[in-house]
C-alpha cells in the first residue's frame, strides 16, 4: 500500500498540526511505501515572499524530522522539485471540466466572500490530484474537508483514463484522519493561523509558558466543580499529560477547590516534557542545513523516479511519446 500526504508550508506547524494530522502522517510511515511533501508550489496562492517561502520550505522538513518521520523509511521532498508533477498537472487540465473546479470549496467559498481568487486557486485541485496519482498512492489521509478534493482526483484520473481507454492512473482512496483529539486554541476555538489562537511546536519554551498562561478561561468560582471534558484547558493538557496525570487533573475538576492557574502551569510543565527530545533533535537539525537540504535531495531523486515512471504512461496513452 502506497501511502501520500503533501502540508502546506504557509507558517510554523502547531499543536492542531501535529496532533490533528502529522501523529498520523509519521504512525503511517511504517506502510510498504510512503511519501510525504512539502507543498511550496500550493503555498505560492498565499506566500508571495520568495525568501521566507524557502525558509519555511527547510522549516517544515526539519520539523517533520524532528517529530519522528524518519526519511530512510518516508520519501520526505519539496513539491517543486518533482517537475514532473507539474507536467501531468497539464495533462489532468486537458480532462478537467470547469463546472468540477467551480464546485470546488476552496474556491467557492472565496468567491461567495467577494475575496480575490486567481487561477492557481481554482485549479488547486488538478495539482492536487497530480500530487497524488503521480506516485501510484493508494491512500491518502486527508481531514474531511479535503475528501471533495480526493473525490475530483478520481474523477480526472477516470475521465483521462477512459479518454484514452489504458488504466493510466490508480485510483486512490482518501483515509480520514482521526479528529477525536480535539485541539481549541487559546480562545477556546479551533486552533488555527487564521485565527491568530495557535501554540507552536518549537517556539521558545517562555514564550510558549506565557501564550498558556495567558489562555482565556471562564469566571466560575474556584470551589466549583467543573466537568473536565468541556473545558479546553483541559482538552489541550490532556494531548501531552500521561495517563496517570490525565486521569489525576479529570478528578480534580470534578472535586472542585482548584485554580485555573493551577491547571495552566501543570499544561506548560506537561508540553515542556511531551516536545523535549523533538525540540533537541530539531535543534541539532537547524544547526546542519547542509544535512536538511541532502535528505530533501534525495527524496526527491526517489520521488522523480516514482513520478516520471507515472508520466511516461500518461505521455505515452495521450501520444506525446
Amino acid at each position: 500500500m502506497r501511502v501520500l500526504s503533501g502540508i502546506q508550508p504557509t507558517g510554523r506547524f502547531h499543536w492542531g498540526n501535529y496532533f490533528g494530522a502529522i501523529r498520523q502522517y509519521i504512525d503511517l510511515q511504517h506502510e510498504e511505501a510512503s511519501y510525504y511533501f512539502i507543498a511550496d508550489l500550493h503555498a505560492l496562492t498565499t506566500v508571495h515572499e520568495p525568501a521566507r517561502l524557502r525558509q519555511l520550505t527547510i522549516d517544515a522538513a526539519i520539523d517533520l524530522v524532528a517529530l519522528g518521520l524518519d526519511p530512510t523509511k518516508a520519501v520526505l521532498f519539496a513539491q517543486s522539485d518533482v517537475p514532473e508533477v507539474s507536467e501531468l498537472c497539464w495533462l489532468l487540465m486537458t480532462v478537467a471540466p470547469m463546472g468540477l473546479l467551480e464546485r470546488c470549496h476552496a474556491y467557492k467559498d472565496k468567491v461567495a466572500k467577494g475575496l480575490p481568487a486567481g487561477a492557481g486557486l481554482f485549479t488547486y485541485p488538478v495539482l492536487m490530484a497530480a500530487d497524488i496519482l503521480a506516485y501510484d498512492s493508494d491512500v491518502v489521509p486527508v481531514g474531511e474537508d479535503q475528501v471533495q478534493h480526493i473525490e475530483v482526483c478520481r474523477d480526472l484520473a477516470g475521465a483521462f483514463n477512459a479518454r484514452f481507454g489504458q488504466e493510466v492512473f490508480r485510483l486512490p482512496k482518501a483515509k480520514v484522519l482521526d479528529h477525536s483529539a480535539k485541539v481549541p486554541g487559546t480562545d477556546g476555538e479551533k486552533m488555527s493561523k487564521s485565527y491568530n489562537n495557535v501554540l507552536e511546536l518549537f517556539e521558545p519554551p517562555a514564550q510558549l509558558r506565557k501564550k498558556i498562561m495567558r489562555i482565556t478561561t471562564d469566571s466560575r468560582p474556584i470551589e466549583e466543580p467543573k466537568d473536565p471534558e468541556s473545558d479546553h484547558l483541559f482538552q489541550l493538557y490532556r494531548l501531552v499529560a500521561t495517563d496517570a496525570e490525565r486521569e489525576e487533573m479529570a478528578a480534580t475538576y470534578r472535586r472542585g477547590n482548584f485554580g485555573y492557574g493551577q491547571v495552566k502551569k501543570a499544561l506548560a510543565d506537561a508540553a515542556d516534557r511531551f516536545f523535549a527530545e523533538a525540540r533537541a533533535r530539531r535543534e541539532a537539525l537547524a544547526a546542519d542545513p547542509a544535512k536538511v537540504q541532502a535528505m530533501l535531495r534525495d527524496g526527491a531523486a526517489r520521488a522523480r523516479a516514482a513520478a516520471g515512471a507515472v508520466l511516461q504512461r500518461a505521455q505515452q496513452a495521450s501520444g506525446l511519446r
